[in-house]
């Protein structure tokens, strides 16, 4: 039987180990390849073609909601499943928004990895036992997601937030993103006008509110 072919986003070493290990003891299942933050996982699918796509949400340079959306748009056969400390709804929307066929907590027993990979592969949608409650509960209940904050900026518009809220300049994010510095300029305005903000420091400030970048994660080791 063709294996399962897997490639692994996460921007800490140690969690990548780990998961890679766990995944080592699945019948059925290789690893093509590993990535270190968003921008890496795209790249790495567009060239693997994976069968799976197992990412972090919270990573440096490109998130993995947004990451996700660049490799469903350029690998559409890639299932993508959500590794995250996250459990909330606001952050499971989003995922599914982006095109996610799976969202697990990093907390989950190993099992539920492993039913999640079986799940996406006959094209059935999972979510981890731990979120799914609260996730029909709020639709039931019909409480407004706070992703729609987020919704409101373009892909790019979103890229470029996360990138001036972890502290990069203009110049950089022109260069890391490949676009003029005008542009940059003119997609910065653009988003701070979309949100009512008018300085850095309120970028900042929403961008961790809204769950895009995360204070309390140092920069990790590749």
């Amino acid at each position: 039987m063709t294996p399962v072919r897997i490639l692994l986003a996460d921007d800490h070493a140690l969690v990548r180990a780990g998961i890679r290990s766990l995944l080592e003891g699945f019948e059925g299942v290789a690893i093509v390849g590993e990535a270190h933050d968003g921008r890496e996982a795209v790249a790495l699918a567009r060239a693997m073609s994976p069968n799976i796509v197992l990412m972090d949400i919270s990573m440096r340079e490109l998130n993995g909601i947004d990451a996700a959306a660049q490799i469903r748009a350029e690998v559409p056969q890639a299932r993508i499943v959500m590794l995250s400390m996250h459990a909330t709804e606001d952050f499971v929307i989003r995922a599914l928004r982006a095109g996610a066929s799976g969202y697990l907590v990093k907390d989950s027993a190993p099992l539920e990895l492993r039913m999640a990979i079986d799940a996406v592969m006959r094209g059935e949608k999972y979510i981890s036992s731990r979120v799914s409650g609260a996730l029909v509960a709020g639709v039931v209940e019909g409480r407004p997601s706070g992703a729609a904050t987020l919704d409101v900026l373009t892909p790019r518009q979103r890229e470029i937030l996360q990138l001036v809220a972890e502290g990069k300049g203009t110049k950089e994010i022109a260069f890391t993103l490949e676009l003029s510095v005008k542009t940059v300029e003119t997609h910065r305005a653009a988003l701070m006008e979309r949100l009512a903000i008018r300085d850095v420091a309120g970028l900042v400030v929403f961008a961790i509110r809204t769950g895009l970048i995360d204070i309390g994660r140092p920069e990790a080791a590749s």
